[in-house]
């Protein structure tokens, strides 16, 4: 099942051929540049960029995979979650590509493909938690098969990537800010400064970071004496990651599901990784994670998810652009 992926939900232009689980190319082209003088993505340029670099990057996947359209079985594109005008360029192209080539195209879940980039290149057994962890996205996913998913958590504020960012902002690391916190944190000390684990009283397993940066930001405001940088910067990043393993553990046990599968850009954070495959260890749990290219917005996830769908008979998503679209029910027992 040979397929062409295509995705622009966010800020990240990219376009892959995969063929079954096997990826042939995957081209992803960023906006972190153009977006880094404002501290974050402006939506309107965003989707600028998209229409400028699409073809391009299309073009260029198609090429390195060694393939035509003749040879292709599908277009899979994403249509949901993201910013609408992001979405709105990649879903036209995707849609005129069909009608030219006959080729059936296939609207794809953002999320779908984030929960099942970790069986790209690895295998885990269903069933299995997921987790997201991104700039927009902090959920756990109980993922029954290809296609049943449902919602065991999620945040109930910021995402733990926008807490990275900001707190990166703060501290005038730059943009993209969680990058630059985590190598910044690797020379620091964990335990210099002592930040809130936060949680929402009225739900055990809800994630909330928005305390978290109101902490910092307190003890950048209020503080005469600072730690150093690099102190900081682990403290802060602990407490992100203490919040992700615990509740990830707790949901392994309340499910009786041994298997986590953790995706998303934050992800690649070398703190998380560490600490994810710690607990694992500890615990008797298998953990996954995303090769590292393909743990931020890529097509090859998107067209994966789709090769995945196709294999099972399921249909794909409308094609329309969603900026809010869940990936399941929420789950009763969390």
């Amino acid at each position: 099942m040979r397929i062409l992926g295509i995705e622009t939900s966010c800020d990240d232009t990219s376009a892959a051929v995969v063929d079954g689980r096997e990826v042939l190319s995957s081209v992803v082209s960023s906006q972190d540049a153009l977006h880094a003088v404002y501290g974050g993505v402006v939506p309107e340029l965003a989707a600028r960029r998209h229409l400028e670099s699409i073809q391009a990057a299309i073009g260029l996947a198609m090429k390195r995979a060694c393939a035509d359209f003749d040879s292709l079985d599908a277009i899979a594109v994403t249509r949901g979650p993201g910013l609408v005008g992001s979405l709105l360029i990649g879903l036209s192209v995707a849609q005129g590509l069909g009608m030219r080539t006959g080729l059936p195209v296939y609207g794809v879940n953002h999320l779908e493909g984030h929960v099942l980039s970790p069986l790209i290149e690895s295998e885990l057994a269903l069933p299995f938690l997921a987790m997201i962890v991104s700039g927009g996205h902090t959920a756990v996913y109980l993922v029954e098969d290809v296609g049943s998913y449902k919602e065991a958590a999620s945040t109930r504020d910021d995402s733990a990537g926008e807490a990275f960012d900001k707190g990166a902002k703060m501290l005038g690391l730059g943009y993209p800010g969680g990058r630059l916190m985590d190598e910044t944190a690797r020379d620091g000390n964990r335990a210099a400064v002592v930040f809130p684990r936060g949680r929402v009283r009225a739900e055990r397993f809800a994630f909330t970071f928005s305390g978290l940066k109101t902490s910092l930001w307190d003890y950048l405001n209020k503080q005469q004496e600072h730690a150093s940088l690099e102190d900081i910067c682990a403290s802060f990043q602990e407490a992100i990651v203490d919040v992700l393993v615990s509740r990830a553990g707790e949901l392994m046990t309340v499910c009786g599901v041994p298997r986590l599968a953790v995706a998303g850009g934050v992800s690649a954070n070398s703190r998380l990784r560490g600490a994810v495959a710690e607990y694992g260890a500890a615990n008797g749990c298998e953990i996954v994670f995303p090769p590292l290219r393909y743990c931020t917005d890529n097509a090859a996830m998107i067209a994966h998810a789709a090769a995945l769908r196709m294999e099972r008979g399921l249909p794909g998503d409308p094609l329309h652009a969603v900026s809010r679209l869940p990936l399941g029910p929420r789950l009763q027992a969390a």
